[in-house]
């Protein structure tokens, strides 16, 4: 019997590194990275207004784009602030539906300044709805939901102000 699929599904501020830490966890793994930001920067070059519907749908398109990524038995990374408890559940039913094996991966940077140059020096191609400002992160900050104990048990931490191959690993076990 095939096993199941793997469902990694990151979480965290803008500008901490979770697009470095998805791409590094999907080479090692052989997974699909699925990733929010991409997919919503493509509906505002498409003419659609930035707006919360606009990102809404962006996670919609992630989450089909997984579905079927995890029915033909891939593992998937999913590249998302997931911050709300509405966006994590909608990654739990889709392991259930898929009987894929759910990690979290909550990705912060301790280092305040390292953090804010890396959000400040970036250019990832993206209109500017999607580079936040650092007022933006520190709102954010304050608008992310905690962790219900549910999730404790399958979810890890990595800081980006470390490297993050050791940390990798710890994640992979």
């Amino acid at each position: 019997m095939a096993h199941s699929p793997r469902l990694i599904a990151l979480s965290g501020l803008p500008g901490v590194g979770k697009s470095t830490v998805a791409d590094a966890l999907a080479r090692r793994i052989g997974a699909v990275v699925v990733s929010v930001d991409p997919i919503e920067d493509a509906l505002h070059r498409a003419g659609l207004t930035p707006s919360h519907e606009t990102g809404l749908a962006a996670y919609l398109v992630a989450e089909v784009v997984a579905r079927e990524a995890l029915s033909l038995g891939h593992g998937v990374v999913v590249d998302a602030a997931n911050y709300v408890e509405v966006a994590r559940a909608m990654w739990r039913d889709l392991a259930q539906e898929c009987s894929a094996a759910l990690t979290w991966v909550e990705v912060v940077c301790s280092d305040e300044a390292a953090h804010r140059e890396r959000l400040e020096s970036r250019d990832r191609g993206f209109g500017p709805t999607l580079e936040p400002t650092w007022q933006h992160v520190e709102a954010r900050r304050s608008e992310t939901e905690p962790w219900p104990p549910g999730d404790h048990d399958r979810l890890v931490r990595i800081d980006t102000a470390a490297a993050i191959d050791t940390q990798l690993d710890g994640i992979l076990r």
